[in-house]
C-alpha cells in the first residue's frame, strides 16, 4: 500500500513539475529601463531554407507576438520591416496585428519583429492555436507564409500563463 502512495506522490510531483516549468517568466530590462516579461522562443516552423520561433512577450500592459526568423535580412533591409503581422487561428479567423518594432539582438545575430496584440483579440489568441503566419520580409521576397507544424499552441498556453500570473 505505501508503495502505491509513494508512486501516486511522484506521479503528483512530476506533473506539477511540468505544469510550472511551461510558465517559465523570465525578465531582461531595456535600455530605457522598463522591464519586458517573456518566454524562451518555440519553434512553430523548420525546414532546410527556412525557420520560425515565435514568444510571447509583455510589458505587463501590452501583450506582443515575437517572431524570430531565419533566415533574416541584414539590418539596413530588415529595418524596412514596417507592415503588420496576419496571423490565422484554429478558430478559422484571420488576425491582423500592428507591427511594433523590428530588434537586432546578441551582437545582430538574431533578429526579433514585435507586433501588438490588440486588447480586443486577447480572448481568441489565449484560446485557439496558431495555425498560419504571414510575414512581408522587405528585401528578401514579398510575403513569407508559415504553415505551423510545432508547437502551435505555443502562443495559447504562454499567454495562458500571463493572463493568469496578471490575475495574482
Amino acid at each position: 500500500m505505501s508503495k502505491i502512495k509513494m508512486c501516486i506522490l511522484f506521479l503528483c510531483f512530476i506533473f506539477n513539475t511540468k505544469a510550472s516549468a511551461q510558465c517559465e517568466i523570465k525578465n531582461r530590462v531595456q535600455a530605457d529601463g522598463s522591464m519586458l516579461y517573456y518566454f524562451e522562443p518555440a519553434v512553430f516552423y523548420t525546414t532546410k531554407s527556412k525557420s520560425l520561433k515565435i514568444n510571447i512577450v509583455t510589458d505587463k500592459e501590452h501583450y506582443f507576438v515575437a517572431l524570430q526568423p531565419t533566415p533574416f535580412p541584414d539590418k539596413k533591409i530588415g529595418k524596412k520591416i514596417k507592415d503588420d503581422l496576419i496571423i490565422h487561428l484554429a478558430d478559422n479567423n484571420t488576425y491582423k496585428l500592428a507591427h511594433y518594432d523590428t530588434l537586432y539582438r546578441r551582437n545582430d545575430s538574431i533578429m526579433q519583429v514585435l507586433y501588438l496584440i490588440d486588447e480586443k483579440d486577447l480572448n481568441a489568441f489565449s484560446n485557439y492555436e496558431a495555425v498560419t503566419a504571414e510575414i512581408n520580409m522587405k528585401g528578401t521576397e514579398f510575403v513569407r507564409s508559415y504553415n505551423f507544424k510545432l508547437h502551435k499552441n505555443a502562443i495559447r498556453e504562454q499567454l495562458l500563463c500571463f493572463l493568469k500570473e496578471k490575475e495574482k
